[in-house]
């Protein structure tokens, strides 16, 4: 058996593509409760010092790892229509959720329950990644003029990521994605646009 120590020293993406690689493999194989800095460092073929450079925390290491997979950026998404890129960039996200990445954020999430810190920062991964590119695609459609751009909030760009996380995460029942665009998604950013100090819900607009 090869020993690591007397292997050619890798270093920066190198290093890092590996110890993903690592991550992964070992969420599909043994399950989100077997990735430990230890199976994670020999199965890299490293020292557990290169990964703790790094990373504080496995939590940390393995969320660095499941959103490495998102494409780097929106320029890999470009179909030239609105509706075909959210199919596109929603198709991905579904297949990340159904393979490795769906076994880490399982375990994160229920890990997190009883540590409200983690929870913060498990939420603010599981957001970050998904509607940055999100946001980019649907505000490069505002700017081909398919939409307007005063339709793009928050609220309306969080609705698709989390019907699909639940129902792939905690649900189980298969997704139609191009249902999820197509009644969800679009009608949202189709929607009229919220005026500025709207009045509070349920009173009436003053014409």
């Amino acid at each position: 058996m090869s020993d690591h120590r007397t292997e050619p020293r890798r270093r920066g993406d190198q290093l890092l593509a590996a110890i993903y690689d690592a991550v992964l493999a070992e969420l599909t194989q043994h399950g989100y409760a077997a990735v430990t800095m230890e199976t994670v460092a020999q199965r890299a073929r490293t020292g557990k010092a290169s990964l703790y450079r790094r990373w504080p925390t496995r939590v940390e290491m393995i969320m660095d790892t499941i959103y490495s997979r998102l494409p780097a950026d929106d320029s890999m998404i470009d179909t030239g229509t609105l509706r075909s890129d959210l199919i596109m960039l929603f198709e991905r996200f579904a297949g990340e959720l159904n393979g490795p990445v769906g076994v880490a954020l399982r375990g994160l999430w229920a890990e997190s329950l009883d540590d409200p810190e983690q929870h913060a920062r498990v939420r603010g991964y599981s957001r970050h990644g998904g509607l940055r590119l999100l946001r980019s695609i649907v505000e490069r459609a505002a700017a081909r003029g398919e939409i307007d751009p005063a339709v793009i909030t928050d609220q309306r760009l969080e609705a698709g990521p989390a019907i699909l996380r639940y129902r792939l995460l905690l649900d189980g029942r298969p997704l139609d994605v191009a249902g999820l665009v197509d009644e969800v998604v679009l009608p949202l950013l189709a929607g009229p646009t919220v005026p500025t100090g709207r009045p509070v819900s349920g009173s009436p607009a003053r014409p």
